[in-house]
């Protein structure tokens, strides 16, 4: 698993324990972070998101909840929950991170760790928040550059 994925992977744990804990950001939760790597990239990484994503919550729920159409935010499970949120808070707040390495890495967390169907739920939300911030025509100039790059073929076992 690459450095990036890994730091995502600790900020979405450390994102779903601040949610349902309802806590602040704190050494707890700094020490939650060191303790999940012993890669000082990772860790660095993981923090940054962890800390931006949680900060910027209600940011973030203000536009997922306009791009979940019938779905409260209070409704949604925890974890796709706090997928949604990072991913919102690397579209609009980290420059340095393409928005469609963004979405595409929530649909990979949320395969991994959420129901069966939340992949598919974390696409079109995601994808309804691109458009209410990008616009429509930067949203789809932006979804047909990832759908024009090759796919890297995964390493056969």
């Amino acid at each position: 698993m690459k450095r990036r994925e890994q730091g995502r992977q600790i900020a979405l744990q450390a994102l779903y324990q601040l949610d349902l804990r309802n806590e602040d950001f704190g050494p707890e939760m700094v020490e939650f972070l060191r303790s999940s790597t012993d890669d000082p990239e990772v860790y660095f990484f993981g923090r940054r998101l962890t800390e931006g994503a949680w900060a910027w919550r209600a940011e973030a729920d203000r536009f997922i909840q306009e791009a979940a159409e019938h779905w409260r935010i209070d409704r949604m499970a925890p974890l796709d929950r706090n997928i949604l949120r990072l991913a919102t808070y690397e579209i609009c707040q980290c420059p340095d991170i393409p928005p469609r390495v963004a979405i595409d890495q929530a649909i990979e967390l949320a395969k991994r760790f959420s129901a069966a169907e939340s992949g598919a739920f974390v696409n079109g939300v995601l994808d309804r928040v691109l458009r209410l911030v990008k616009g429509d025509e930067a949203a789809k100039a932006i979804q047909e550059e990832g759908a024009a790059r090759p796919r890297r073929r995964k390493k056969e076992a």
